[in-house]
């Protein structure tokens, strides 16, 4: 890998690592300012909106500006929707401020890998960078936890600044203004981001322009005999475990009686099970064969619908590092062939926006039904039985499709697997 591949990992995990802690913080700050059982759960979408209204401006600007840049200004949004939620603004706002830098952010991380590498190492850069950010994920949700704990929170409520009053009262506060110092860590490595040698391509401030342009590459991509396979199920995948990552808190409370404190343990336990199968698949699986991994969809779909007869810890934790084993080897193979078919496609910033666009359409989506689901009062239960059924269906109508263009378009697919097979773009 070149030197830069390693600033580019280092930036994205200090960045995740303030996401998924921010995460636990705003979780808990919902709690102890009594706010509507259903605001928790509608934290998610809020942060997938942006993502999906901005999606045809990201991409645009991701390929007009160095990446570098790109990712340090996206940063510096970030530490603006933590101040405003440490300072009295509405969490849900203010999550959503987050998650505006975070759209801004993907394009260009994801991006610059296209830009980097040849497409024979896609595979293995995005096990390490899915295997870092999920491992950013655990230790992020771990910390935020432990952040609003009572012996972490208590530590750090009584460090006093002489002569200036904080107005950092509680345990989340708390833990929030330490997420502020995580972004500012991750913007000091995006500024050593290097410049690759793919030309800037020019930046229209029409915006109808953007939005015919965006949608022109949508389609050219989900019409892509493997673009659409690929895209279908990341898309599917990340608006799942999106969602999932608030349901397993509902679920531990139902089903374990766990506060967020020990609940964040759980979603830590699902993250190591994904950096596991994401590493895993990056020395294993080869670009030309991602498709190869459609039933560990169907699959992930049914261990998600026995959640529900755990009861016990010792039999949770085991059974969700599979249940996340099983979704880092499935999803880092599609997403190495869907950044791949949508460089030759497009380019890196508009395919990845393109690609953000749709599987954060259906964390917003999924995350609107769940959160229906909690205001009129459905169990965590129900609603994981709902999803787990929706997985496996959804993963088997998948794999039909891409049998069906195996046999009806099988020159057009074993063209673009020769392609996916050589080292050129």
């Amino acid at each position: 890998m070149k030197k830069g591949f390693y600033t580019i990992m280092s930036a994205q995990f200090f960045s995740s690592l303030a996401d998924n802690a921010l995460l636990v913080g705003a979780i808990e700050l919902l709690k102890t300012t009594g706010a509507p059982g259903w605001q928790t759960p509608a934290l998610i979408p809020m942060f997938a909106l942006f993502y999906v209204i901005l999606a045809p401006m990201v991409g645009a600007f991701a390929d007009a500006v160095p990446k570098g840049q790109v990712m340090f200004y996206s940063n510096s949004i970030k530490v603006v929707g933590c101040l405003m939620m440490l300072f009295g603004g509405h969490p849900l706002l203010a999550y959503a401020v987050v998650g505006l830098g975070a759209a801004a952010y993907s394009p260009a991380k994801y991006g610059i890998l296209t830009e980097l590498l040849p497409p024979s190492q896609l595979v293995k850069a995005n096990g390490w960078i899915e295997g870092l950010t999920i491992s950013s994920v655990i230790l992020g949700v771990l910390l935020g936890g432990q952040l609003v704990g009572p012996r972490m929170a208590s530590a750090l409520l009584g460090v006093d600044l002489p002569m200036i009053d904080t107005g950092i009262d509680t345990p989340p506060e708390a833990a929030i203004s330490v997420m502020v110092g995580l972004y500012v860590i991750a913007a000091a490595f995006n500024l050593k981001i290097p410049r690759t040698e793919a030309p800037l391509q020019p930046l229209s401030i029409n915006v109808v322009e953007l939005v015919r342009d965006f949608g022109q590459c949508n389609a050219r991509l989900w019409n892509d005999r493997l673009g659409q396979i690929s895209l279908a199920t990341t898309t599917l995948f990340w608006g799942v475990s999106g969602n999932l990552r608030v349901i397993v808190f509902a679920w531990a409370a139902a089903a374990l009686s766990y506060d967020t404190t020990k609940a964040s343990s759980l979603v830590g336990v699902v993250a190591i099970g994904t950096a596991v199968g994401a590493v895993v698949a990056s020395f294993l699986m080869k670009l030309d064969r991602a498709t190869n991994v459609i039933p560990l969809g169907i699959a992930m779909g049914v261990l998600v619908i026995g959640l529900n007869v755990i009861t016990n810890v010792w039999v949770a934790a085991p059974f969700l590092v599979i249940l996340g084993a099983v979704g880092g080897y499935l999803v880092v193979p599609m997403n190495a062939l869907l950044q791949h078919r949508g460089h030759n496609l497009m380019g890196a910033g508009r395919s990845i926006a393109v690609q953000n666009f749709n599987e954060q359409a259906c964390i917003l989506g999924l995350g609107a039904f769940y959160t229906g689901m909690t205001r009129v009062g459905l169990s965590a239960f129900a609603t994981i039985a709902v999803f787990g059924v929706g997985v496996a269906t959804t993963m088997w109508w998948i794999r039909r499709w891409h049998q069906r263009n195996s046999v009806v378009h099988r020159a057009e697919v074993e063209r673009l697997l020769a392609i996916a097979r050589s080292d050129r773009h």
